[in-house]
């Protein structure tokens, strides 16, 4: 039923927050849950990641059509939790989608930073060579 699928689309999001843009500071094991009931309000948990990336994550799914709230809290400086709330408008997509959306949209714009700096980078080379 759509429970079961958002929770699939949920769980398939972490594989890409480790290999995609999870750089989190701890270095720790990262790894997702997906706490709630109702696929338009869920609580994400991601470990192994920080105010860097709950702050980001949350902009991009604030942008997002159809995200009625996007917030994230570290429980305490000793827990490594962040935990990221999403609520969307009932009878679109569901909170988990617009999460993974989210996390895709921000690793877009990661590689457009990463190309736009390695090639001012690669442009500083060559001129001090000269």
């Amino acid at each position: 039923g759509r429970s079961s699928s958002w929770r699939l689309v949920a769980s398939s999001v972490v594989e890409f927050v480790t290999l995609g843009i999870g750089m989190g500071s701890s270095g720790g094991d990262r790894s997702l849950e997906v706490a709630g009931d109702d696929p338009s309000c869920v609580t994400i948990v991601l470990r192994g990641e920080d105010h860097t990336m709950g702050n980001a994550v949350r902009y991009m799914l604030a942008r997002r059509p159809g995200v009625e709230f996007a917030g994230y809290s570290i429980p305490h400086p000793s827990e490594d939790r962040l935990n990221i709330r999403v609520q969307t408008v009932a009878g679109g997509e569901s909170a988990a989608e617009a999460f993974g959306g989210s996390v895709r949209d921000l690793a877009g714009v990661a590689d457009v930073i990463a190309k736009s700096f390695l090639g001012a980078l690669e442009e500083f080379s060559t001129s001090m060579k000269r």
